[in-house]
């Protein structure tokens, strides 16, 4: 029984889209892609429980629109691990640009692994 429950975490595990590797409690090298905008102050999201369990990794990337005075005020999952986007989304949330001459989007990669 003991084997198959392992298996079971296996195929779970690539269902949602992330890989087996050791425990992690953030998300690491988070960054924003080549955008105009620079970031005044970044959160770093805190790595899901459910995912830590599971022992869930990965890249999430977001489209995240910035108002004309830094603020996110709205985001936009463009892919990664239905786990860890949550996470990823509601730190983005709290992070704050460089003021701009209008609204902006940019692409922000979270990578949450095992080295921390």
């Amino acid at each position: 029984m003991k084997r198959n429950l392992g298996r079971i975490g296996w195929v779970v595990a690539f269902l949602l889209g992330g890989t087996l590797t050791p425990r992690v409690s953030h998300a690491q090298n988070v960054s924003a892609d080549g955008g105009a905008r620079k970031v005044r102050s970044r959160v770093v999201p805190a790595y899901p429980d459910i995912a830590r369990n599971a022992h869930i990794t990965g890249k999430v990337r977001i489209e995240a629109t910035i108002a004309a005075d830094g603020h996110v005020i709205g985001t936009k999952v463009v892919g990664g691990s239905p786990v860890l986007v949550n996470a990823a989304s509601e730190a983005l949330s709290k992070w704050r640009f460089e003021p701009g001459p209008s609204d902006t989007t940019e692409i922000v990669e979270f990578q949450f692994d095992g080295n921390s």
